[in-house]
């Protein structure tokens, strides 16, 4: 997979359809790579997809860490059933940079 080329979406596709842990994590780890260029498609995924890809959305994002803060609170703003989930993922970033 070539990170500039391959959208985020496609990268939650395959996260959604991994067979097993080890391409799960490949995939994480890839998308941490990309960094910050991938927080907002990244926040805007979190709010959609459920299970294990959530969670692992989540924690690419606090691994990416003080970049995604911005994009989490105005996320957070529009759509007030993510705004726990948003708060939380900042309270973690910030924790993790502290």
């Amino acid at each position: 997979m070539n990170a500039v080329l391959t959208p985020i979406n496609e990268y939650i596709d395959k996260l959604e359809n991994a067979a097993d842990n080890t391409i799960k994590n490949e995939i994480e780890n890839e998308l941490v790579s990309i960094g910050k260029d991938a927080v907002p498609s990244l926040v805007d995924s979190l709010q959609v997809v459920k299970g294990r890809t959530r969670g692992i959305v989540a924690m690419v994002l606090i691994r990416i860490g003080e970049s995604s803060i911005d994009y989490l609170k105005k996320a957070a703003q529009t759509n007030s059933d993510f705004e726990w989930i948003a708060n939380y993922l900042i309270t973690e970033i910030k924790g993790v940079a502290a």
